[in-house]
């Protein structure tokens, strides 16, 4: 156990190996609800430390690494985004204990809500920020993103992919290049998380597997949002109030997406930030914060 940035404080739990967690705690209230953060490709639980702060006066707050992101190496597991829905699930049932507030981003969403559909007793409320999600006709995705995961599903190229963006990059080039995808402004985001995200690369560079576990995540991505009615399906089976929310300047996950799953899911509350790309808890997480915590009725 160590103390992480931003005041939370690091674990591990064996669930079939060692899983990585942050526990930034919360109010002394035993009635305040339980938050589990759910970070996306490539994360980590780095991406909530802005957020985090913010709700801890209202709820415990945990965030958690999937099998082979942040600090939770891959060590022979599987890293796709079913085998991931499976660690969460014992996370939840074996670590937490009790039904919580199931907030994912990106990939995290897309487990997010495969784990409320399933496992309904888990989870009290959903909140989505900027999911994976499928595709839709007249929706036109960013070319680089799209040609980018072509090019991971290739066997072999993938590997070279990843290895040509990190040649010759310092880790602060590496992180600003993330940024840069998946933030509508990367000059906002605070120094302290470029460094903290700096420190991380530098950890898990010499980790081995890595490369593989993230293709894996990447690859599985694909197939879920392929296979678009089973992830409809899903999404209709989620019993729980649902918040999804979406930058309008997101390249990953068009908003356009995001606008065609809230039609189809009309008992959703659907929330647009105007300006703002993929990742609002880091763009934005003040107004996150109050919109989640006034939405669950404890801000």
């Amino acid at each position: 156990m160590s103390v992480a940035n931003w005041g939370g404080t690091s674990h591990y739990a064996d669930l079939a190996g060692p899983v990585h967690y942050v526990d930034f705690g919360g109010p002394d209230d035993p009635d305040a609800p339980t938050i589990v953060l759910v970070h996306g490709l490539g994360g980590s639980h780095l991406n909530w430390c802005l957020l985090a702060p913010r709700l801890i006066g209202h709820a415990h707050v945990l965030a958690v690494d999937l099998a082979g992101f942040g600090l939770t190496n891959p060590e022979g597991r599987r890293t796709t985004v079913a085998a991931n829905a499976q660690l969460l699930n014992r996370f939840l049932r074996e670590v937490v204990r009790k039904p919580v507030v199931l907030v994912g981003n990106s990939m995290g969403g897309m487990i997010s809500i495969l784990q409320a559909a399933a496992n309904p007793d888990t989870v009290t409320h959903l909140v989505l920020v900027d999911p994976a999600l499928p595709l839709v006709l007249g929706i036109r995705p960013d070319p680089l993103v799209m040609s980018t995961f072509f090019l991971y599903a290739l066997p072999g190229v993938g590997e070279r992919v990843l290895a040509k963006a990190r040649s010759g990059q310092t880790p602060r080039q590496q992180v600003k290049q993330v940024m840069n995808l998946v933030c509508a402004d990367s000059s906002k985001v605070p120094e302290e998380l470029v460094l903290a995200s700096m420190s991380l690369v530098e950890q898990r560079a010499e980790v081995p597997g890595l490369d593989g576990a993230f293709l894996a995540a990447a690859k599985s991505i694909v197939y879920v949002n392929a296979r678009r009615g089973a992830y409809w399906r899903a999404m209709k089976n989620v019993k729980a109030p649902v918040f999804l929310m979406s930058g309008d300047r997101d390249r990953l996950v068009p908003v356009g997406s995001a606008r065609a799953t809230a039609a189809r899911n009309p008992g959703w509350r659907f929330d647009v930030f105007e300006g703002i790309g993929h990742v609002p808890q880091i763009e934005v997480p003040e107004v996150v914060a109050e919109r989640v915590l006034g939405w669950l009725e404890v801000g």
